[in-house]
């Protein structure tokens, strides 16, 4: 079996939505020992921001008159298509930036779909998907910031009902109580809310590896 793992935070060994991931993999590789994981750190190692807009106008170029760029950005699309087609199940840490998804995860949906064989294939036709997906404030009903999570609705748009995953999205929300002092009355909530999200990240690890 092959696992696809992106991560896409900025945050480095501090990351709360890789750590859940990593706790999401190690239950899963706990379960199924022998899994391939094929990764890519977005947040690390970013996609060419141009590279979208070179792979998209290269398919309204004649192949022989292409220029590198377009043809670079056309075979980077294609494999990034390709991993995600020939993943077995995928783990995605994808945290809220600015209100919704970063820069570096549009990216990479973008080239995704410019390599696949329609920008609808249905590249995870039902494959079991976890999103992690993490948030440093609240934005729950009744809170300043109700509806401004501009973020998760698109990422189930693009996995669930575009790429046809079977997705289970683990949430965490005030990640940032810890750090910021405005914050401090929130702080037990916090942890509240991170044991939950930690446990749903090791039931889905261990239940989804061993369907």
């Amino acid at each position: 079996m092959t696992v696809l793992r992106i991560d896409s935070s900025i945050q480095g060994p501090v990351s709360a939505s890789s750590e859940l991931a990593d706790v999401a993999e190690a239950e899963w590789t706990a379960t199924r020992p022998g899994t391939a994981f094929v990764r890519r750190h977005l947040g690390a190692s970013p996609l060419p921001a141009d590279a979208w807009a070179s792979a998209i106008h290269a398919n309204f170029t004649p192949a022989d008159q292409r220029t590198d760029a377009q043809r670079a950005a056309v075979a980077l699309a294609q494999q990034l298509a390709a991993e995600v087609r020939d993943a077995d199940a995928a783990i995605l840490a994808l945290p809220l930036y600015n209100y919704g998804i970063s820069q570096h995860v549009k990216t990479w949906i973008d080239l995704v779909m410019a390599g696949a064989s329609a920008p609808d294939e249905r590249l995870l036709d039902g494959k079991p998907v976890i999103v992690v997906t993490t948030r440093g404030g609240g934005y729950g009903p009744g809170t300043p910031r109700e509806g401004w999570d501009h973020n998760t609705g698109y990422l189930r748009r693009v996995v669930e009902d575009i790429w046809g995953g079977d997705l289970t999205l683990i949430e965490r929300e005030l990640t940032l109580a810890g750090v910021n002092p405005a914050m401090e009355a929130l702080r037990d909530t916090a942890e509240l809310l991170k044991k939950t999200a930690h446990e749903a990240a090791t039931h889905a690890g261990r239940t989804l590896a061993s369907r």
